[in-house]
């Protein structure tokens, strides 16, 4: 059973209450622009499921199927505790390799993209991983353990994972020995050099100390969060593609067939020696990406935010056809990334021109689902979120130069 559908409201609450006690104590970890840009990753990570395809649950079926052990028992309690236990022993292998190899850090870079530390952190999940991680579970099909119980063991696994996304918890004594925690967590968000590439396991710290990739938090070292190679951007598709992008410049570019092959499966960040360097960030003089807008931007951007989680809920309640589907998660992908485009303080007249382009593909698709037979009601609500749009792009216009980019403070929160 897939537990974390039900955790959601868990998760709002928990965000309220972590901002609300960081106000108060004068901490306050969030600010809205980053918290959206999370949020929104979150929102399309769990949309993909409407347009992949499960070549992952497909292969699991033939392994258990032809080349596993006999089936274990899935009433037995020790089945359940070596599955939890092996589960997370795998996860820190994809884990570790996804920091270590390329092409698994092209997946996994997006959780790693904040310069905030909070639990929207923990919901900023990417939209590609399912390319490869599943291989690193295979091991656990092999053994016989029951896909019923991979599958709940794994959400249990992430669910774990998010209350450690924060920085209102100290150490916390002998537990620090065994479990993950919000101390050695931040260790693995860090982009100083002390903290690079540690502490990767899921639940128990305990890999991380047997396979010498543990660091401790330390007092005279502050995390610095974020990775070094800036993305400066709060757009979810570049944030999904850039490592991506990345490498196939540097493998179209250099002229070694060698290096053109390498550069997928290297160590992360190595380049071929013929292509232009990326810039790194100078840890001395880092600035977090905080982009001044207007204070309509910061609630037209918290509007769409609510709209996209009501509307991926409508969609997982609904039972949506694949082509249905696809023209969906385009549209979450649309109102995400046009968002963004305002919170990047972008001229008002270049996004306002990707805004009527949205709004002009879901007319299209109300007009399409009322001749397909959908509920009026269903219909008139779309048609009211078009015209709500059209009246904030209005104001947005108006109100909407071209700000210049700040470090801090921002207009927004």
């Amino acid at each position: 059973m897939d537990l974390v559908v039900y955790a959601v409201p868990f998760f709002l609450l928990a965000m309220l209450v972590e901002l609300v006690y960081g106000v108060y104590r004068g901490r306050n970890t969030y600010r809205l622009n980053d918290s959206v840009s999370s949020l929104f990753l979150g929102v399309l990570s769990q949309a993909r499921r409407f347009i992949t395809l499960g070549v992952g649950g497909y292969v699991y079926h033939l392994v258990s199927e032809y080349w596993s052990m006999p089936q274990l028992d899935s009433t037995a309690w020790w089945t359940w505790l070596l599955a939890f236990v092996l589960y997370d022993f795998c996860y820190y292998w994809l884990h570790r390799l996804g920091h270590e190899r390329s092409i698994l850090w092209a997946a996994h870079v997006a959780h790693h993209q904040s310069e905030e530390y909070n639990l929207t952190t923990a919901l900023r999940q990417t939209s590609t991983g399912f390319l490869l991680s599943w291989i690193f579970y295979i091991p656990l099909f092999v053994l016989g353990i029951p896909a019923e119980v991979v599958v709940t063991v794994g959400s249990l696994n992430l669910l774990y994972q998010f209350w450690v996304h924060t920085e209102h918890l100290p150490k916390l004594g002998w537990y620090e020995w065994l479990f993950i925690t919000p101390s050695n967590h931040r260790v693995h968000h860090a982009q100083n050099d002390i903290y690079m590439d540690r502490n990767y396991g899921g639940v128990f710290i305990l890999w991380d100390r047997l396979f010498g990739t543990f660091q401790e938090e330390l007092d005279e070292e502050p995390v610095i969060f974020g990775i070094r190679g800036p993305l400066r951007s709060f757009n979810p598709w570049h944030a999904l593609t850039h490592v991506y992008a990345d490498m196939i410049s540097d493998s179209w570019h250099t002229r070694r067939w060698r290096d053109k092959l390498r550069v997928w499966v290297a160590r992360t960040g190595w380049q071929p020696a013929d292509v232009a360097p990326r810039h790194k960030n100078d840890l001395s003089t880092f600035a977090k990406y905080n982009p001044a807008v207007p204070a309509l931007v910061a609630w037209y951007s918290f509007f769409q935010l609510v709209v996209a989680v009501a509307f991926l809920g409508w969609m997982q309640a609904t039972g949506l056809g694949y082509w249905s589907g696809v023209a969906c998660w385009a549209l979450l992908l649309a109102t995400t990334m046009t968002t963004t485009f305002w919170l990047e303080a972008r001229t008002a007249d270049a996004v306002v021109r990707w805004e009527w382009l949205r709004l002009g593909g879901l007319g299209v698709l109300l007009a399409l689902a009322l001749q397909g037979g959908a509920a009026p009601g269903l219909v008139a609500v779309g048609v009211l979120y078009v015209v709500f749009n059209i009246g904030f792009l209005r104001q947005l216009s108006a109100s909407v130069q071209v700000p210049g980019e700040a470090v801090a403070p921002a207009a927004v929160p």
